[in-house]
């Protein structure tokens, strides 16, 4: 007697998930050995042990997939700003979430992505995570509520520097500049400071 539809359902259900999760794991790997964070589809197929063309039946796209990897780099950064202590004020948040974008090869590589290559699923996927990440960072950084468009373009403009900072760090191209991450911080804090 064979399995049952639904089970079978189920199961592919299951293993395609555990696929797309494997691709994904890959795909972080390989980002994390690029200083850029380049990711090619061949490298993640590789890195899988899947063949090239198999990467196509879980993303349409190397937009898809890169949009899909920092949309998990966003969620991990947004949790970890909700975990931390109270009053920490903006240093702190934005110290975690340097801290965490610096590791992240797949936001660099999102940068890179033109809005014609975007599935719309994955944009929006990626959108509310964004949007999730930087509710997350002003309220670590004690900016919430953000009630006027002036407060929500301060936190965009407090997240791009904390980008701006990793990809220097990243690079090495910050302490070629004579500069320390926390210096930094803290001379960012004072901008804002004025803001709220």
């Amino acid at each position: 007697m064979g399995e049952a539809p639904e089970r079978k359902v189920e199961r592919r259900t299951r293993q395609r998930a555990a696929n797309r999760a494997a691709i994904l794991d890959a795909a972080r790997r390989v980002a994390a050995k690029t200083e850029l964070g380049e990711i090619a589809l061949r490298a993640v197929a590789a890195e899988a042990g899947y063949a090239p063309a198999s990467v196509y039946e879980y993303f349409r796209n190397r937009a898809e997939l890169v949009l899909a990897l920092a949309a998990d780099d966003l969620g991990a950064i947004a949790r970890a700003l909700k975990e931390l202590p109270t009053g920490g004020g903006l240093v702190a948040a934005a110290r975690a979430a340097l801290d965490l974008v610096k590791l992240s090869g797949a936001l660099a590589a999102s940068s890179s992505i033109f809005e014609d290559e975007l599935p719309p699923e994955a944009e929006r996927l990626f959108n509310g995570k964004l949007i999730a990440a930087l509710t997350a960072l002003a309220e670590a950084a004690g900016h919430a509520p953000l009630d006027t468009r002036q407060e929500q373009a301060d936190v965009v403009l407090i997240a791009a520097a904390v980008a701006g900072l990793a990809m220097l760090a990243r690079s090495g191209r910050l302490t070629a500049l004579g500069f320390d991450e926390q210096e930094l911080l803290a001379r960012l804090e004072a901008r804002f400071a004025k803001a709220t």
